[in-house]
Parts: C-alpha cells; structure tokens; sequence
C-alpha cells in the first residue's frame, strides 16, 4: 500500500543557507528558499546558475559545503519512505535500452517496495500505455521524457523535483506537461521545475525562484515577479545582465 506522504506540515522543500565549493569554485552562495505545497515553483537561473546543483543536493545526490537542504524537513537520506516521499526527473529515465517500459518500472517498483499496480497507473497518466511493450531504445526523446516522468510518479510522492521536463517534447507534448503539472498541484502536490523555456514557464508556474551564479536573486508568486512584463524581460532586468541567457534552449545548469 503506497502511504500518502502529502499531509506533511511545513514546505516540501528548503534550502538554507546551501553552499556548495567545487574545491575553489562556488557553484551556490548561502542560498535560501522553500517549495510550498500546492504550487509549481519555478527554478530560473543561466548557464551555471548553479540550478541542478541545488536539486542535487536536494536529492542526496550531492553534500552540501555547509547550509542545508531538505526535503520534508529532513535530508534526504533521513526519509523513512524517500520513493513515496519526493519523485524526481534529472537525467532521463535510466532505462536499459532493451528493456520495455513496463519491465523497466516494474523493476523500479520492485526495488523501492511499491506495488506493481503503479506501474499501469503511471503509464495511463503519462499517456504510455499503448508504448508499454516497446523496448526503450525505440523510444523517441519526448517518450522517454514522458517514461523519467512515470518512474517519478512511482510511489506517489508529495514532491516532485524536474530538472528540464520539456526537452525532447513536440508542443501537444509541452501543452500535456503543462496539464499534468497544474494537476499535481492541485492535489496539494509541491512541483519544483527548471526549465530555459521561460515563456513556457510562465504557463504552468505560481512561484519563481531565481539564481544568478548560485546566489538568490528573487523569491516570489509570479505576479509579484512580472508586473506588466514577461518572465523573460524580469530575468534580464533582475539577473540576466549578468549571465548567459536562460532562455537559451539546452544550456547547462
């Protein structure tokens, strides 16, 4: 049985204070901020903003230099049920290239203690069920967006952490994205999402957080953000004087 892990006080997410040293370099500067509930947060920040790194250490995939992130109001690697608690989309799916889309979420499934039952649900929600006997490698780049999307979404978490979602999707595919995002915050779900799409962006996001070279320059609800202006012109007027352009598609974070 898949525990519901939604009903948690406090934000889904934080960071406080984070920094992060590269041996002399400084990838995040004293970084704070907190992924509520029930909104989709954007995370907007250039080339080597620094924005991956954060969701790394986020996830425990990274140690923080000092500060603290975390997830539910604790490290990552204190989560009593981490699958069920926070879902996350950072580098595609993982997937061996000769296994099917079922076989490939069933072993997730497995491994994290969840019930095979999952697996149909979350292809039926990212709309793969008719592709679920296809090997992966056959896979084009938006359906396997769309498969790193199901392994997320495995144990229902209350958080998800997405790391450029949109690549690799056609646009009904970014309309769909869009779709599903509002959805899972309406279900008080918390969605922190990068993306260099920031006109896309705007779409789908209630709150935005920015970064110019791993230092917080805004925290706010969208509207506060814009005032009149896209979310482009408020990157550049904010940020993007400073920094390589974040709306240039592909860039690294």
């Amino acid at each position: 049985m898949v525990v519901n892990m939604r009903s948690q006080q406090g934000p889904a997410a934080s960071c406080r204070s984070l920094t992060k040293l590269f041996g002399s370099r400084t990838v995040v500067d004293g970084l704070s901020f907190d992924v509520p509930a029930g909104a989709v947060t954007g995370f907007v920040g250039a080339n080597g903003a620094g924005k991956t790194t954060t969701m790394r250490m986020l996830l425990g995939l990274v140690a923080p230099t000092s500060g603290s992130a975390l997830v539910h109001g604790r490290p990552y690697r204190e989560l009593p049920h981490p699958r069920r608690q926070v879902g996350a989309v950072l580098a595609g799916p993982g997937a061996h290239p000769g296994h099917s889309a079922r076989t490939h979420l069933t072993i997730l499934a497995t491994g994290a203690g969840l019930p095979v039952r999952r697996v149909a649900e979350v292809l039926d929600q990212v709309e793969l069920t008719e592709h679920a006997g296809k090997r992966v490698g056959t896979y084009s780049m938006g359906m396997l967006q769309r498969l790193a999307l199901a392994g997320a979404l495995l144990g229902d978490p209350g958080l998800l952490i997405l790391d450029e979602p949109v690549n690799g999707l056609d646009p009904p595919g970014i309309a769909w994205l869009r779709d599903l995002l509002r959805r899972l915050a309406a279900e008080e779900r918390a969605v922190l999402v990068s993306s260099h799409l920031l006109g896309e962006l705007a779409e789908v996001v209630d709150r935005v957080v920015i970064i110019d070279r791993g230092r917080l320059v805004a925290d706010t609800t969208l509207p506060d953000l814009l005032r009149g202006r896209s979310l482009e012109e408020a990157y550049f007027d904010l940020a993007g004087s400073l920094s390589t352009p974040a709306s240039q598609p592909g860039a690294a974070s």
